[in-house]
């Protein structure tokens, strides 16, 4: 439907080309009435003749429209100066412009600027060919610039960093431009700041834009105009410079329709869009961001959304979206990158074999291996490598948005649709950590699912019993030995069986898994594996996190065990209770850890390194360093490794202080836990290799995926928090119990987390998520509160006072480690 409206929208032109011609006295275009030797069709001809030229997309011409405001018409009567006054003018320069206004504030009349900006803003190519580098040279010589004004136009025209992204040889990522920027941005700005200080021409340039866009997206989605004329793309690097274009007049029809001709753009359009942009300082990329954000809002709230009628269908905010995905990529290459320091991943073994999805016909809900956006792909950078954007990645997330996505449709539209339906997991940028979380959520249930159905084929097929279940029956008393030798088993007979529902049974105890069970399975794993006795990981003190013991006597079967535990946690919507340094989670996502990362997992050695890069003495004298380090083993033996070849006869210099640093942290974050690290890994990604995390989600979202938000809001808790055994929200104690909580400070409201859940963390979502149960456990006692941290559930006897409630409460949350959690 959509191609036929286009079609039908193009041939139209065609007809009012070859009826009413295009405006211009010296048109060449043998197909338009204005062009002098053009024969006059009448109406039945012009609608057969306009059927052909579109069938061979013969030329259009662009139009020349009289846009003009009211004040314009009424005065047009009453002017004394001719209508054809600068009819001469076909396209803008800085000069012509400051000519212009010149002339109309002499006359007190500025219906001719109007009647040029409404001109050439509306005709595609005089725009495109408006405000050229190259025309400066034209202007050295006219008598209203002084050799003093040019001199400064060339310094700034050198250090404006958005000039110098023009050049072909010279882009961030250290591609060459298609072809030469031809805009000169800062006459561009310049022409803006007298314009948009006159209201009638703010009118004339919605009115000029309005006409403007819906030819130039009919030109690129048909007549391929960038291909032949790189230099389209100033029409669009001129319009984004308007400051005025997330007011009111463009938001309603001129912004919609540019957004819509932006999306039309090519690849190689919007990657050289995204390379100028990011050269821009940060108010003006800010801006450019909040006018597609504010774009986005204005339509979500303008409208009503729900199963029937979905935000994915609105062509508006599909077209900002896309257009925001610019200003994004824009800001991570304008801000600091590492696009070097990646991890080398895995490559799977592909099979020539059919697949039974394959034979189902179900191959585009499961495709193996991570999306990978084409922007990203022709931009050479990814929102991993970026150190620190130009405009936080936070401020990308539109909430209102976020609260109308129709996630189980989006879902389908990604995986299944992507072709025909515009999903916004396509730009995750947008989304808050619920909505994405939601799209896991669909993505880990749509694939427990199927791999249900095809063992229920391959039973039928084998005749033997079903078993849809990832089933773990474990011992408490070798819960380590039990889990990870049906673990490996499985991930060694058949792996895809990790992707099954998890459901975890205790030997010798009754209870069906829904859950609870699992958490406390998760819960017990962690623990034992993290105590410090087995040695698997070390912890620092100084940091509170956990870090790969370089020198474990485990075998690595274990700390695949622990990758798959992770991968199975954030599969089957459980939070743990685990303290990584964040290099954990950026190494996990793709990437090595670098200097950076150390501030977070070794602080202690991160500030020695910095004093050794910031010393100002004499290096070879004052500190005697060589390119050998020593740490120790795990019976505290000291351990030596050179960092180069004979490192041990290498002094630290000033000279290659930096090479020690660099080799230093690739040492301790890298090659010394390389065999720890990469078994940790491929057992994260047996159960997550097939998921879109990597494509949706940053390493501080894996984190939050995992081990939950620091974030706590106990006004929510309170709010979803269920009563049970003769309690209620109304109930003396309930309420006494709530003012005692919301009187803690934060590190007694954690330890009340940790004693009733298991962590002081709340999930994705905030507290109002977790779904507490508050029990009665009998009348007055001495007894002490217990929980049973596998459903969240507190068991809360009915004190006598609010004070003897404060002092029991407080004594089993302080003293809860091994005792009173269930």
């Amino acid at each position: 439907m959509k191609n036929r409206a286009t079609a039908k929208r193009l041939i139209e032109r065609y007809f009012r080309q070859l009826t009413e011609g295009c405006g211009n006295s010296n048109c060449t275009n043998e197909f338009c009435a204005s062009h002098s030797a053009f024969q006059p069709l009448d109406n039945n001809s012009a609608a057969a003749k306009s059927l052909e030229l579109f069938k061979v997309n013969a030329k259009l011409c662009d139009y020349y429209p009289s846009v003009r405001s009211s004040t314009d018409a009424s005065s047009q009567m009453g002017s004394k100066m001719s209508v054809d006054e600068f009819s001469d003018v076909h396209y803008l320069t800085e000069h012509t412009v400051c000519r212009i206004l010149g002339f109309c504030e002499e006359e007190g009349d500025y219906a001719p600027l109007i009647r040029v900006i409404g001109r050439i803003f509306s005709n595609a190519d005089a725009l495109m060919k408006s405000f050229r580098k190259d025309e400066l040279s034209v202007t050295n010589n006219l008598e209203s610039l002084t050799s003093n004004d040019e001199k400064q136009r060339e310094t700034s025209k050198k250090e404006d960093a958005s000039t110098r992204a023009a050049l072909p040889d010279e882009t961030p990522n250290g591609l060459p431009d298609a072809c030469e920027l031809t805009v000169d941005i800062d006459a561009v700005r310049r022409v803006y700041d007298r314009l948009l200080s006159i209201d009638q021409v703010e009118a004339a340039l919605v009115n000029a834009l309005i006409y403007l866009t819906p030819n130039v997206e009919l030109d690129l989605e048909y007549l391929d105009v960038y291909e032949t004329s790189p230099d389209y793309l100033n029409i669009f690097i001129i319009v984004m410079e308007n400051s005025n274009l997330h007011s009111p007049e463009y938001l309603e029809v001129a912004l919609p329709q540019f957004c819509k001709a932006m999306s039309k753009l090519p690849l190689t359009a919007l990657a050289r869009l995204s390379k100028l942009w990011s050269t821009y300082d940060l108010p003006h990329i800010r801006r450019m961001m909040e006018t597609f954000q504010q774009l986005i809002t204005f339509t979500v709230v303008s409208n009503e959304y729900d199963t029937e009628n979905l935000v994915n269908d609105n062509e508006t905010v599909v077209a900002a979206t896309q257009c925001l995905k610019i200003i994004f990529y824009a800001s991570i290459l304008g801000g600091e990158v590492d696009v070097e320091h990646n991890e080398e991943d895995e490559e799977d073994s592909e099979s020539n074999e059919l697949t039974l999805h394959e034979l189902l016909g179900e191959e585009r809900l499961y495709k193996k291996g991570p999306r990978v956006d084409p922007l990203e792909k022709e931009l050479g950078v990814r929102p991993i490598d970026s150190i620190r954007p130009l405009i936080p990645f936070e401020d990308f997330v539109n909430d209102s948005l976020n609260d109308v996505i129709e996630m189980d449709k989006d879902f389908t539209f990604f995986k299944v649709n992507a072709e025909t339906k515009f999903s916004f997991q396509s730009c995750p940028f947008i989304l808050n950590m619920i909505t994405k979380s939601q799209g896991l959520y669909y993505d880990n249930r749509i694939r427990m699912y199927s791999e249900r159905r095809l063992t229920a084929l391959y039973s039928m097929v084998q005749g033997q019993q079903p078993s849809p279940y990832l089933k773990l029956k474990v011992r408490r008393d070798h819960i380590i030995d039990d889990a990870l030798v049906r673990l490996e088993m499985i991930s060694m007979e058949n792996p895809s069986d990790l992707k099954k529902q998890l459901f975890v049974e205790f030997e010798g105890e009754q209870g069906v898994d829904e859950g609870g069970v699992s958490k406390e399975f998760f819960q017990l794993v962690l623990e034992e594996i993290f105590n410090p006795d087995i040695g698997m990981f070390t912890y620092a003190d100084d940091a509170h996190l956990f870090w790969f013991n370089s020198s474990s006597l485990e075998n690595e079967a274990q700390y695949t065990l622990i990758g798959i535990v992770l991968g199975l946690a954030i599969y089957n919507n459980c939070i743990l209770d685990v303290h990584f340094p964040m290099v954990v989670y950026r190494k996990l996502m793709g990437k090595r850890g670098t200097f950076l990362d150390l501030s977070d997992s070794h602080p202690v050695l991160h500030q020695s390194l910095k004093g050794l890069i910031d010393y100002t003495g004499s290096l070879e004298h004052d500190m005697v360093l060589t390119f050998q380090i020593s740490h120790t083993d795990l019976f505290g033996n000291p351990i030596l490794y050179n960092l180069k070849e004979q490192g041990d006869q290498i002094p630290v210099t000033k000279e290659n202080r930096q090479e020690f640093v660099d080799l230093y942290v690739e040492y301790i974050l890298n090659k010394s836990v390389e065999r720890q690290f990469k078994a940790f890994k491929k057992g994260f990604l047996m159960v997550t290799n097939e998921s879109p995390l990597k494509y949706l989600f940053r390493p501080e979202e894996v984190e939050l995926l995992i081990c939950g938000s620091r974030k706590l809001d106990f006004e929510a808790l309170e709010k979803t928090t269920e009563y049970d055994g003769g309690y209620s929200k109304d109930s003396q104690i309930i309420k006494d119990f709530w003012e005692i909580i919301h009187s803690f400070g934060e590190k007694q409201k954690r330890q009340f987390l940790q004693f009733t859940t298991g962590t002081d963390r709340a999930p994705v979502g905030g507290l109002a998520k977790l779904k507490m149960i508050i029990a009665k456990n009998g009348s007055d006692t001495d007894r002490l509160p217990t929980s049973h941290t596998c459903f969240n559930a507190l068991l809360l006897p009915e004190y006598s006072s609010k004070e003897k409630l404060r002092e029991r409460l407080l004594k089993a949350i302080t003293y809860a480690k091994g005792f009173g959690m269930l």
